[in-house]
């Protein structure tokens, strides 16, 4: 039966471990499914493109066509639903990723294709925004950061699981048949909803301007810019792993599920660890995560072609990538409190503006001529620049701090 809770947070957090578990796997299982239809698309970037004739840089715009359609649910979707209650949110979001997966098995062309992919995309930052604010509701006060990392945990886990399953799958009896079995899963999500998130006043909307206030900070744009930049070279790495395993080492095809596996568990670990970070520190998640991955792009992007190297830089941008997450996801609600859920898809939002710049970037080095390891720089600029962009705010409130500090 459902659960439900309608005295609020505190009857929440008294809630028995058992069912905040439940809950808890239920927003996971939502994340999986829709980090599995995410990056399957990438893992399964070579079967669609042949059957729809078409190359590798131009099959990129079905995967910036999903990353447009978050950027623009994000905000479009959480505004118009402001008012909802979250847990009313979630499941309706959930029915739009189903459809939007139906459609991207059925498209006859390119075109219907990346429309469908866009649609599939709508909800993820919403969802994302919404089930932060549901697993904060759950696990309690103090702990955003891993209430963030929970939610993100499903992701994580798609990405060793969901898309490396994925992809075989597409290999043996179809991309078609794949977002099928994609939009079965998301029934499965919708039901564990159903039955385990907690019906509760305290999940209330707010009024839209109330949520619009957040987007009036322009440090809260400054930080979705060093999200968008930083992040972006996850993408440009990871959606080329088919093209690097097979065109670059020569491996078997059979071999891409591997290497996606081992580019998951870096991140499913770095969300573990990023979650806890997020908590404690401001500042150090963002600068160590964006550190560590700027480094491991310079020993991919020169010795890459050889196996090992190129195995363990997957495993290490995953890792390193995604512990500065959380730590994005909490300064942004820091900066917006009054904003959460919005705050929570805007964080979406801007991942997915790193998808569609890392997918953009690495094509465009590919289709210059630059060879596939040129996407790895690719990622290695931008990254650079969103950390850059990083460290100045930094700076500028380094001497706002001293001041606080002075009159404390």
């Amino acid at each position: 039966m459902s659960v439900i809770d309608d005295a609020g947070p505190a009857m929440a957090v008294a809630a028995p471990p058992a069912r905040r578990r439940l809950s808890l796997l239920a927003l996971a299982l939502g994340t999986f499914s829709i980090g599995t239809t995410e990056f399957a698309s990438m893992g399964m970037i070579q079967l669609f493109s042949a059957e729809l004739g078409i190359d590798i840089p131009l099959a990129t715009h079905a995967i910036t066509a999903y990353a447009v359609g978050v950027v623009i649910g994000a905000p479009a979707l959480t505004l118009v639903a402001a008012r909802l209650n979250r847990r009313t949110l979630l499941l309706a979001l959930i029915c739009i990723f189903v459809i939007g997966n139906v459609l991207s098995a059925i498209a006859s062309n390119l075109e219907l294709f990346i429309a469908a992919r866009f649609i599939t995309g709508l909800p993820q930052g919403a969802y994302f925004g919404a089930g932060a604010l549901v697993a904060s509701h759950v696990v309690g006060a103090g702990h955003a950061g891993r209430a963030f990392a929970i939610v993100m945990a499903g992701l994580t886990v798609a990405t060793i699981f969901g898309s490396p399953i994925a992809t075989f799958l597409g290999q043996s009896i179809g991309w078609r048949q794949t977002y099928l079995a994609i939009a079965a899963l998301g029934g499965v999500s919708l039901l564990s909803l159903w039955l385990h998130v907690p019906r509760s006043a305290a999940l209330n909307g707010a009024s839209v301007v109330h949520e619009l206030h957040g987007l009036a900070k322009p440090k809260v744009w400054l930080m979705m810019g060093v999200a968008a930049l930083g992040i972006s070279s996850i993408f440009a790495v990871y959606t080329f792993i088919g093209p690097f395993v097979t065109d670059l080492l020569l491996l078997s095809p059979q071999t891409i599920p591997l290497a996606l596996g081992l580019f998951g568990i870096g991140m499913m670990l770095g969300n573990l660890y990023g979650g806890r970070l997020a908590d404690r520190y401001p500042d150090r998640g963002i600068v160590a995560g964006y550190g560590v991955t700027l480094a491991v792009l310079v020993a991919m992007g020169v010795f890459g072609g050889t196996a090992w190297v190129l195995f363990a830089g997957l495993f290490g941008v995953g890792a390193a990538m995604m512990a500065a997450i959380p730590t994005i996801q909490v300064r942004l609600v820091a900066l917006a409190p009054e904003s959460p859920t919005l705050m929570g898809a805007m964080n979406l939002a801007s991942l997915n503006v790193a998808n569609a710049l890392g997918a953009w970037a690495g094509g465009m080095t590919i289709g210059a001529g630059f060879g596939l390891l040129s996407t790895i720089w690719a990622g290695f600029a931008l990254t650079v620049t969103g950390l850059l962009l990083f460290i100045a705010t930094m700076v500028r409130r380094a001497p706002h701090t001293r001041r606080q500090s002075r009159l404390g």
